[in-house]
């Protein structure tokens, strides 16, 4: 990703120790905003006119020259009268013509922003479509994902190896969309035409393979499901393929890998030996695998990863360089962190997406924490619990992991590991296990397949919790610092409080006489005693291994 949006170091994220990735990955937020910013993550009636239904991306990928070319057609519904709409393209790559019912549009472009004018009212609820005809040479990311574009390699064979990735800088950087997380289609067709002596794997299911007689084959993938843009996918290689299946919750789901013929002995092992076991987790927390239709697939890639749905992006140790970084706690197996952790994406980011990219952490604290749960399923409580608490080192506690909202904007890289120290302290807050499963997988249920804001996931937590916990998350997202519970001994007793700035934050918190068993206390701003009998200055614990806090003691 950009240097820009340095927020997010994700090769630090894959490729270094667990306790130190995420203060590796932040550093001081932006916080002045440009005309490009705004026209790219607001949602300006220009784009909330039309609700995409349907796109047939239709792209050629010459690899010698790093060219492409091709066309979009946008389907979509009118949910207002309008003349005028504004799609996203990055302004490097040309326009070619814009085709409306056998008429080429007029458009103008502003930064990234194209808008086109029609020649008639396009009234509401009425459906329409329109093609994007487009070609160029797009962004080439060398550190991808880091960086946004499409990745030119080689494999170690000499073949091409191309792909890309588009998360932070968007979907629009290599094709033509409305490129705003909000509206995504409902499906899509994904046509993609390579040298014939390669192959190429997106999204969704393999249609066809069509020879076109240049030189040339296409491969059309259909996604049955909606999806966001900067998941599409686009995957180019000297690929060979096995697959596999896995009986889940709505029966039987297809696994499907393609990886480079010289790695497919290693592949066969470390995929049978992580895919099953963390879907097996993962339905048993959240709820079924969200794109049966779609199916489950991981694609070999030159960089280390990233959650493109139905078709994770999986670099790995396989693409040589340092070694993959590996989950599990002392004692236990180790398991691949790429593909349990993108994985848990296909819940928390693909299934229940950010309607704002401000918002992400909803998709990389929930991602983190699934790991923390991947492990206690396969163990036991504790050591999810050890797993989560060897996370804390490295959070820096520096940036506002909400950022702000409409101007296509990333927050702290705290949203991982903090994130998923939030999470593991509200399940302790709520102290029902059950009732904490229900709520992973009620959230999954409630936004199958949509697209939410904060104050929707917050709510829900609370309404299904019993308890309002909006301070809570606001203290921890919306603020750099940690909520300290502050203990001082004032006319015999020992009396705490919070110091906070979220507005109302009271968070419970439990405590335990020293050899005894934890009780909740209810502490608010304001200094009160702590009713146990019999606690101390001298012989009061806070559970902070559960709670992510910071604590000032009495001096003794």
């Amino acid at each position: 990703m950009d240097c820009k949006k340095a927020l997010y170091l994700w090769l630090v994220v894959f490729f270094t120790n667990l306790p130190v990735k995420t203060k590796a990955q932040s550093s001081a937020q932006k916080m002045t905003f440009s005309r490009a910013d705004t026209l790219k993550g607001n949602l300006t009636p220009l784009r909330s006119c039309y609700d995409l239904n349907f796109y047939h991306l239709d792209v050629k990928f010459n690899i010698d020259k790093r060219f492409i070319s091709g066309s979009n057609l946008f389907r979509f519904t009118a949910t207002q009268d309008f003349t005028r709409l504004q799609f996203d393209l990055f302004a490097n790559l040309n326009i070619d013509k814009i085709v409306y019912h056998n008429q080429v549009l007029p458009y103008t472009r502003e930064f990234n922003a194209v808008f086109i004018s029609f020649p008639e009212l396009i009234k509401k609820d009425s459906k329409d479509e329109f093609t994007v005809f487009y070609s160029g040479y797009p962004n080439v990311a060398l550190k991808a994902p880091r960086e946004s574009g499409v990745v030119f390699a080689k494999d170690s064979l000499g073949y091409p190896l191309v792909a890309t990735a588009c998360e932070s800088k968007g979907a629009s950087i290599w094709w033509p969309n409305k490129d705003h997380l909000s509206d995504e289609p409902d499906s899509m067709l994904i046509s993609v035409s390579v040298p014939k002596d390669l192959k190429e794997v997106s999204n969704g299911r393999l249609r066809k393979v069509t020879d076109l007689k240049n030189g040339y084959k296409r491969f059309d993938w259909f996604v049955g499901n909606s999806i966001n843009n900067y998941n599409v996918a686009v995957n180019i290689g000297n690929y060979t393929h096995f697959s596999d299946s896995y009986t889940g919750e709505k029966g039987k789901l297809t696994l499907d890998y393609w990886v480079l013929p010289y790695n497919l002995s290693r592949a066969k092992v470390d995929f049978a030996k992580n895919v099953k076991p963390l879907l097996k987790a993962y339905e048993y927390w959240f709820g079924p695998y969200p794109f049966y239709e779609d199916g489950y697939k991981l694609v070999e890639t030159p960089y280390p990863a990233m959650e493109h749905q139905s078709a994770i992006s999986y670099g790995g140790y396989m693409r040589g360089g340092p070694k993959n970084e590996l989950i599990g706690v002392p004692g236990g197996e180790k398991w691949d962190f790429v593909i349990v952790h993108e994985s848990a994406h296909e819940w928390f980011g693909n299934n229940i997406t950010a309607k704002d990219l401000g918002d992400l952490w909803i998709h990389e604290a929930f991602g983190s924490y699934a790991e923390s749960l991947f492990i206690e399923k396969l163990y036991n409580k504790n050591a999810g619990q050890k797993y989560l608490y060897a996370n804390r080192a490295g959070i820096a506690n520096d940036g506002l992991i909400v950022a702000p909202y409409h101007v296509n904007q990333m927050g702290s890289g705290d949203m991982y590991s903090k994130g998923a120290m939030l999470l593991n302290t509200v399940r302790t807050i709520i102290n029902d296990d059950e009732k904490w499963r229900s709520i992973l997988r009620g959230l999954n249920k409630e936004y199958y397949h949509q697209t939410v804001t904060y104050n929707q996931v917050v709510h829900y937590i609370s309404m299904k919790s019993g308890q309002n916990l909006e301070p809570v998350f606001d203290q921890y997202l919306r603020y750099k610092s940690l909520p300290v519970l502050e203990l001082a001994v004032k006319n015999g007793k020992l009396n705490c409080r919070w110091i906070a700035e979220a507005e109302g934050f009271n968070m419970p918190i439990r405590v335990k006489i020293s050899g005894g068993a934890y009780h909740f206390i209810y502490p608010s701003a304001k200094f009160a005693p702590i009713d146990l009998a019999g606690i101390s200055a001298e012989n009061i614990e806070v559970d902070t291994s559960n709670y992510y806090i910071g604590l000032i003691r009495p001096k003794i």
